[in-house]
């Protein structure tokens, strides 16, 4: 990687520790009702709706009120996602005349976008209509994400709490977090697109000559551009390949949206993204946005381009063969996957933020990465969105590490295991510990069945360790609230449908109640002053523990697992053998 690679990422980094601190003084004032010239602008918005709903704001909720309003809310949001997929045939904007979506394909739409996991298992512009985008998924990209940044909130009104009952009003969370943060930022944004010429029409899809039609045969038609199967089965023939439908649809108003809510829902396509982006509104500075992708080959055997800058550049064939190593000073780097503009710094990039940060969008195919480049954002999506995490759910979800860490270095030193002037007990310690645990035993149950059903080997189009790393990919994606996936699965049948939903409604859950019900504790206990004997918890040390802690968890639990699909990979294509 050349010296403007480097540049890049230290830029991203320097932005990203410049933005946090001025978002999240605005954030707080937000949920503690200081951020006035905000209210200027969406308080009216604000009050009507608490006026239609008939929701008092001031009203304080116990932790069980607050998760059962949040439980309720959800699941309200499930069964209209549900009923919309179901019965958009006769409803209207749906120019294309789709048919109703399958039942299993609505569940786990509907799971997915209620849990702000957004994995989609079918091709949007092929399978849901406009009105179906945006009052189903559009929606819940909005309220989705707003209800796990109120659980986070809740949890931090907990600790600066003491001796109180209430831990703030899930209603007025879930209002203020959408009016005052995520919709103004998805205004903004949307209109820049559309400004660079981004599709935002309803009208019907329309018919356009490609330039450089494909040559590929049928039956070797790409999977959709989250590497799953499109909902209307493998495209065109050749004859038919010089001409073709673009949905033009909603691109700018989904586009922004689905990255501010860490969603990956895109209404179009890889083979659309020339259409979605037509004045390079994706350049390398804002490669998040693209969706460009170079695809060489449909039936991938070995694995490719890097989430890892190093171990991506380098080249690797497209279909199993005998490997050699490219003799030194041999010129090459692996682009299979890529979108040319960016190369393998952006994509390492996005790829890296986008796993860690629970994003689940793409500019490069994962699929294609080099074995162990694949492998690294498949691991950072199993740490659980602990790096700087998904919406609300990533930052509770480093505080359950936290609390872990200072019982355990409390244990070693012999001081008293507090954090943030709460003291850590048995049932703090237990919550913490479920919320630590769940997503990894869905995750590896779960690939666990994929690899032993019949119908779960099915919807595998690669063999041995590749289709293994797709399955430990697919379940790791959706038990951790991330929604990217490898290419080569075939998603979109009622195996996975059902398999991959339950993953994300029990892995959504079981870490929400358990955090809401730490808060309820904590907001009850009284504050502990700092004395001679607390752990300080804000010491380059402490995070250092605290990282190893977070390290030490995910190699435990899921080292074996990747030894099974990457590294194997790995060691035999570069073996020789």
């Amino acid at each position: 990687m050349n010296a403007w690679g480097w540049l890049q990422l230290g830029l991203y980094a320097v932005v990203l520790l410049l933005l946090a601190k001025p978002l999240g003084a605005y954030m707080a004032a937000v949920y503690d009702g200081r951020a006035i010239w905000a209210q200027r602008i969406g308080g009216p918005l604000e009050r009507l709706i608490y006026r239609g709903a008939g929701v008092d704001p001031a009203q304080e909720m116990d932790w069980k009120k607050y998760a059962m309003a949040m439980l309720w809310f959800n699941l309200i949001g499930a069964l209209v996602v549900y009923a919309l997929q179901r019965a958009q045939q006769w409803l209207p904007l749906n120019p294309q005349d789709f048919a109703a979506v399958s039942p299993d394909s609505s569940f786990n739409s509907a799971t997915s976008f209620i849990t702000n996991t957004n994995w989609q298992g079918y091709g949007g512009e092929s399978t849901m209509s406009y009105l179906t985008q945006m009052l189903a998924l559009a929606v819940q990209n909005f309220v989705s994400a707003a209800s796990g940044m109120a659980v986070l909130v809740a949890l931090v009104r907990g600790f600066v709490r003491k001796e109180a009952t209430g831990i703030g009003n899930f209603w007025a969370d879930l209002v203020r977090t959408t009016v005052y943060v995520l919709l103004p930022l998805s205004i903004v944004f949307a209109l820049v697109l559309v400004s660079q010429g981004v599709p935002q029409t309803f009208d019907k899809y329309a018919t356009v000559t490609l330039t450089q039609p494909s040559r590929r045969p049928a039956a070797e038609g790409r999977q959709g551009q989250r590497g799953h199967r499109e909902g209307n089965g493998d495209r065109a023939d050749d004859s038919a390949r010089a001409r073709r439908i673009a949905d033009r649809d909603q691109a700018a108003r989904h586009e922004r949206r689905r990255l501010l809510q860490r969603e990956f829902g895109a209404s179009l396509r890889e083979s659309d993204a020339a259409i979605e982006l037509p004045r390079n509104a994706g350049d390398p500075a804002d490669s998040c946005c693209a969706l460009l992708h170079v695809r060489e080959n449909d039936r991938r055997y070995t694995s490719g381009m890097g989430a890892s800058c190093g171990n991506d550049a380098r080249v690797r064939p497209v279909a199993r063969v005998r490997v050699r190593r490219r003799r030194r000073g041999q010129p090459g780097v692996n682009m299979e996957g890529k979108e040319v503009r960016f190369g393998v710094a952006n994509s390492a990039l996005w790829a890296v933020a986008t796993t860690s940060a629970s994003n689940g969008s793409v500019n490069s195919m994962h699929d294609s990465f080099m074995p162990l480049a694949g492998m690294i954002p498949m691991w950072l999506i199993q740490l659980g969105e602990v790096i700087y995490g998904g919406v609300g759910s990533g930052l509770y979800g480093m505080i359950m590490f936290a609390l872990v860490t200072v019982f355990i270095a409390g244990l070693m030193i012999g001081r008293t295991p507090e954090y943030l002037g709460k003291k850590i007990g048995a049932f703090e310690i237990k919550m913490a510990s479920i919320a630590i645990l769940i997503p990894p035993f869905l995750v590896l149950c779960g690939t666990a069945l994929g690899v032993m059903t019949e119908a779960g080997r099915a919807g595998v189009a690669n063999p041995a360790e590749h289709g293994f790393s797709e399955i430990l990919y697919a379940f790791s994606s959706a038990g951790n609230n991330n929604g990217s996936a490898f290419a080569g699965l075939s998603a979109n049948t009622p195996f996975y449908n059902s398999a991959l939903g339950i993953t994300m409604l029990f892995a959504r859950y079981w870490l929400a109640i358990p955090v809401l019900a730490l808060a309820g504790a904590f907001a009850a206990a009284k504050r502990v002053p700092p004395s001679a004997g607390t752990l300080a918890t804000h010491t380059p040390l402490f995070v250092f523990v605290l990282i190893s802690v977070v390290i030490t968890v995910g190699a435990l639990t899921f080292v074996p697992a990747l030894a099974l699909g990457p590294v194997v990979e790995h060691l035999l294509l570069f073996s020789g053998n």
